[in-house]
């Protein structure tokens, strides 16, 4: 892309702007993770089956993602991410329409890939908008994603508290954020390939950089794709709770994952990155252990709520640790963005045919596991610790990187 010339107060514009664009996306996600129980009723899915249809958006993500690139290269980023966003935002209507299981599974399948296309969009403006201005955002970018994320699950639980009718409810929210999304997308840079610049290849595998930075952020999508899409379900089948209270234990959690990100910046800033991952970590460990060995709706709940707080900041800071940790950036990370969406496809559908096998119980005994790995392998994000090097720019003084 041409580094096209922006004052600062137009790169602060469009980082509010990539900010609300982040919060619009999150908020489908919220919408639809707590009407899944009611989207599994209407279909009329067992657990097993209902894991199926989980992993489609996930592997619909992971196909449509490097078509991102192309979209942006040929329209430019801000009319591709309009685009991008706006499909996404209007695939929320989909899945509550469907009424069996091989309808669900296309629908989610629409659903994720429009979903990984808008996500790809948003972010490389997003790096795009942080190396102009020097310092880091990433992490309260992905907080604004969780916070949109609560406000839609908020809404969520109050409409399945109603019982309102899914299908009347996502239409609404979908034309709301439709509004909101391409709005939004009128303050974001504006960047346009150069003359000469190649279109980006259509697929392409992670670089090895990219591997073992992409396996901890494995761990941590694993556990909130998990968490968002299960814990409603394992509040009202294991604990046998309402379906507005189960709905309420998607809110904690993404309540959760909101406030530590919007925090996380200065937490990464004074600590690192390898030593805010393990702390992580470790909660998300006691979290799941909360969860597993829990009787009662508040102290799985709170397990919940634990999790969210632990694993909140580790996509981000594997973004960030991939961009450092090879000559080819937008690779790294794309192969980072790969792998955990990769992670989405899988946790979906292994939880539900664990819980099928066995119990739900013992699926998220397997979500605790798996965070452990966040705590033994952080050092892996020693890359994100680095000093930034400064980015020079047509109109904007390079600003060196504030963390040690």
């Amino acid at each position: 892309m041409k580094a096209v010339s922006y004052d600062q107060r137009a790169v602060r514009r469009a980082r509010y702007a990539v900010a609300a664009v982040f919060a619009v996306h999150g908020a489908v996600t919220g919408s639809f993770a707590t009407r899944v129980p009611w989207i599994q009723e209407h279909a009329a899915v067992s657990a097993g089956q209902l894991g199926l249809a989980l992993a489609f958006p996930a592997l619909g993500a992971s196909l449509a993602m490097p078509l991102a690139g192309r979209i942006s290269h040929t329209l430019g980023a801000r009319n591709a991410l309009r685009g991008l966003i706006a499909l996404w935002t209007l695939s929320l209507t989909l899945p509550s329409l469907a009424p069996n299981l091989l309808t669900l599974c296309l629908a989610l399948f629409v659903f994720g890939a429009t979903a990984g296309m808008a996500d790809v969009a948003m972010n490389a403006l997003g790096v795009e908008v942080e190396n102009r201005l020097g310092r880091s955002i990433m992490s309260g970018l992905h907080g604004m994603w969780s916070a949109g994320a609560l406000v839609g699950s908020a809404a969520g639980t109050l409409a399945a508290h109603l019982g309102a009718d899914a299908r009347l409810h996502h239409t609404l929210a979908a034309a709301v954020l439709t509004v909101l999304g391409i709005g939004a997308c009128t303050w974001v840079l504006d960047l346009q390939p150069a003359e000469d610049e190649e279109p980006p290849p259509r697929f392409t595998l992670p670089p090895r950089s990219a591997l073992l930075i992409g396996a901890v952020g494995f761990c941590a999508v694993f556990a909130e794709g998990a968490s968002l899409d299960w814990s409603a379900v394992y509040l009202r089948d294991r604990l046998e709770t309402s379906a507005g209270l189960a709905a309420a234990c998607t809110t904690g959690f993404t309540l959760t994952m909101a406030v530590a990100r919007i925090a996380g910046d200065k937490v990464v800033d004074r600590y690192g990155s390898v030593r805010t991952v393990r702390a992580g970590g470790v909660l998300a460990v006691l979290g799941g252990l909360l969860i597993v060995v829990s009787r009662q709706p508040a102290a799985a709940m709170a397990g919940f709520a634990l999790m969210g707080l632990g694993i909140a900041v580790v996509v981000p800071l594997c973004f960030a640790a991939a961009g450092r940790s090879g000559p080819n950036p937008s690779q790294a990370i794309a192969g980072v963005a790969t792998i955990t969406y990769t992670s989405g496809l899988v946790a979906p559908s292994a939880i539900g045919g664990l819980a099928q096998a066995t119990s739900l119980v013992v699926s998220f005994g397997l979500v605790t596991l798996l965070a452990c790995g966040l705590a033994a392998f952080a050092g892996v994000l020693r890359a994100g610790d680095r000093n930034r090097p400064t980015v020079s720019r047509p109109s904007d003084a390079a600003v060196p990187d504030p963390r040690p």
